[in-house]
């Protein structure tokens, strides 16, 4: 992306080290460095304050990023969104079919595959949700989604709430996952006691 040859310009100019920039706005050197090759991207507060210490507009300073990063955004979402779903659909419909249909109709030995299929999708599942979140750090999606919305001329209030609905959303589902699959678990070793009783 260009910004990160943009930033590594203007500190140029000015003669600063990574460290004297990285001091001007209150980050750790590293930060500096991982923009400046492109292993991190600014937030926007971060941007608007580089914009401020080297006096260029928001626009000079990401200009032609943001379709990079538009298409970046729809591109890993997309993918990520996709994986997501198939690992998550796929994996619930084995745990309500074939993991109870091994419990009940199997010998002691295919009871105990069903426990352990069902231990090993539901962990496939946590997996596939752990993954996704990563996937969306590493590539800092949150943060371009930022940049872009403030290009649209959202308010930093704005783009800060939304981020903070997103994230009580997801965890709000992934402790709804995480339950239901225990509860489902619970279930099938209890019908499991229950049949080893009757017997």
């Amino acid at each position: 992306m260009e910004l990160s040859k943009r930033i590594k310009e203007l500190r140029t100019e000015k003669g600063w080290s990574q460290e004297v920039l990285a001091e001007r706005i209150y980050v750790s050197r590293q930060t500096i460095s991982n923009w400046e090759t492109e292993k991190s991207y600014p937030d926007v507060q971060s941007l608007l304050i580089l914009g401020d210490i080297f006096g260029v507009s928001l626009d000079d300073l990401i200009k032609g990023d943001v379709d990079t990063m538009k298409e970046k955004v729809n591109e890993k979402d997309v993918r990520a969104m996709k994986l997501m779903r198939y690992a998550a659909v796929i994996g619930f419909l084995l745990l309500m079919t074939a993991v109870p249909v091994f419990n009940e109709y199997g010998s002691e030995f295919v009871r105990c595959i069903g426990l352990v299929l069902g231990g090993a999708i539901s962990a496939v599942i946590l997996i596939s949700v752990h993954k996704y979140e990563q996937l969306k750090n590493d590539n800092d999606i949150h943060t371009y989604r930022e940049v872009i919305a403030f290009m649209k001329g959202e308010s930093l209030d704005d783009i800060e709430k939304k981020r903070e609905a997103e994230k009580y959303r997801k965890q709000k589902t992934l402790t709804a996952v995480v339950t239901f699959i225990g509860l489902v678990n619970m279930v099938i070793a209890v019908i499991m006691l229950i049949n080893e009783l009757m017997n």
